[in-house]
């Protein structure tokens, strides 16, 4: 059993992760997995840490925390593989709330397919499903699956989910450069992302080594089109590239809030002028802050979009 954190987070303010599966133990072997290679690929739901071993950490590690003045906005279920293969997950979420934190599961979503499964996810306040691919192809290219998955069934149960589900719900997609960057998988992705009425989806690329070494970042032109193609389908988006910014401040100095904000969304030139009007700048900053390379300009639809380079 490991507790981890606080760690800050923009989904999540200070995050305290819960670790609550045997490292590597997971459903997927994801390319991009900065935790390598998975080592024991399985189905099979099993009980790794009794909850209230669990527990015990969790008031251990909240008593410490006190003593610094360090405060806890979740619990976040996120683990050396996949956290709902862990059968004590429903229980020890339901034990847990009696610290009053709100918990969170970060989830590929592989197992949902599982009725209670489902019944344990809808117990945290928050769950973050992967969507990395709809086409079957790329599926199996970017999150090598377990044998026995069938990726039709896991969408009709993120379906299900979304419909039953009553706190927040998000999805997640991870952009691997010439894997699922282009038109018609971000496409695919958007339209299904789409029915699942979600609270938000977050677009992120591989910010730390992953598993394989042929993985690559996409290009900024190439994460900017997926956040619109997104957007184009009314789909609420954010995109994530490992920055921790005080987005949406307005503090008067446009370098910064150009930062800030271009680290979750891409600006389009005319909201980066009003941006300038307000932090009485100049666009000469914009074009220093292009040359230093902490920002970059692409176009998508004949617009001109700014984001900030990871």
């Amino acid at each position: 059993m490991r507790i981890f954190g606080p760690v800050p987070s923009r989904r999540l303010g200070q995050s305290l992760g819960v670790n609550n599966v045997r490292p590597k133990t997971c459903s997927y072997s994801c390319i991009y997995c900065q935790l390598g290679r998975t080592e024991n690929l399985q189905l099979e739901r099993e009980k790794f840490y009794q909850t209230d071993q669990v527990l015990k950490e969790v008031e251990q590690e909240l008593i410490e925390l006190d003593k610094k003045g360090e405060k806890v906005d979740y619990f976040t279920f996120v683990a050396d593989g996949e956290p709902t293969l862990d059968s004590n997950l429903g229980k020890t979420i339901k034990a847990i709330n009696k610290f009053g934190v709100k918990t969170a599961v970060i989830t590929n979503a592989s197992l949902i397919t599982d009725k209670q499964v489902r019944e344990e996810l809808k117990k945290a306040d928050w769950v973050s499903l992967k969507c990395d691919a709809v086409r079957e192809k790329t599926w199996k290219k970017i999150n090598r699956p377990h044998g026995k998955l069938k990726l039709s069934e896991i969408h009709q149960s993120m379906k299900k989910l979304s419909q039953e589900y009553e706190g927040e719900l998000v999805t997640e997609t991870m952009l691997v450069k010439g894997v699922n960057d282009n038109r018609g998988d971000l496409e695919r992705n958007a339209e299904f992302i789409a029915q699942l009425d979600a609270f938000k989806s977050y677009v992120s690329v591989p910010t730390r080594p992953p598993a394989e070494d042929y993985v690559e970042t996409p290009t900024p032109q190439k994460i900017n089109m997926a956040v619109q193609i997104y957007k184009e389908r009314n789909i609420k988006t954010e995109y994530l590239i490992g920055y921790e910014g005080n987005k949406f401040s307005s503090t008067g100095d446009i370098k910064k809030d150009m930062l800030n904000i271009t680290a979750v969304h891409p600006l389009k030139e005319e909201a980066v002028k009003e941006l300038l009007k307000k932090c009485d700048g100049k666009w000469s900053q914009i074009e220093e802050l292009i040359e230093k390379g902490l920002i970059v300009e692409t176009e998508f639809n004949e617009a001109k979009y700014y984001l900030r380079n990871k």
